[in-house]
């Protein structure tokens, strides 16, 4: 599963390489707007009669990509850093399989460990049920809810949710890379 995900990660790096030189920020509004430079990311790249490239930038989900790494302070992550920094190691691994494929692997390592920070803790497996189990009378039935003590509990747990203050994300902020400019790219 993550060795899927570690090559489309790459996949889209390629694709998007050099994306930041061409995102504008548009202050005539109370709240900046974001607007990618189409014309110039195709141009630059040597790609405006590809149409596959052309209809990815056009779509919803290029847009939602836009207004969501757009920003220049935000919290950066393995995409960043692949487009940032790993523009050249990709580049050499093209005719490289062995180390496409290494790199592949280290990608999802890297995925493995960003979603399971504390692997030392073991999953508890749920045992299979003993043969014949369905087949036993001495089992309580489900016991039936009641519904005061459940309005209860939701109030006294919308009094507490009132009185909290708001939960933040734990995400740092940091200036996303840049990256190298887009006319060092060339495409195959």
């Amino acid at each position: 599963d993550k060795e899927v995900r570690a090559i489309f990660l790459r996949l889209f790096a390629q694709l998007f390489q050099g994306y930041r030189s061409c995102l504008q920020l548009i202050r005539i509004h109370a709240e900046p707007v974001i607007h990618f430079h189409k014309a110039a990311f195709l141009g630059q790249r040597g790609l405006i009669e590809n149409d596959f490239l052309t209809k990815v930038l056009n779509g919803m989900a290029f847009a939602g990509f836009v207004s969501e790494r757009g920003p220049p302070f935000r919290a950066c992550d393995l995409f960043d850093e692949l487009v940032a920094f790993e523009v050249e190691r990709i580049k050499a691994e093209e005719g490289n399989p062995p180390k496409m494929i290494k790199h592949v692997r280290e990608l999802a390592e890297q995925l493995f460990k960003n979603e399971n920070p504390n692997p030392h803790i073991a999953f508890q497996k749920v045992p299979r049920p003993t043969e014949g189990s369905h087949l036993r009378v001495h089992i309580l039935p489900f016991p039936r809810i009641n519904e005061c003590r459940v309005q209860e509990l939701l109030q006294e747990g919308l009094m507490r949710s009132q009185g909290a203050p708001p939960a933040t994300r734990g995400d740092k902020k940091c200036v996303v890379p840049a990256g190298p400019p887009i006319g060092t790219f060339i495409c195959s």
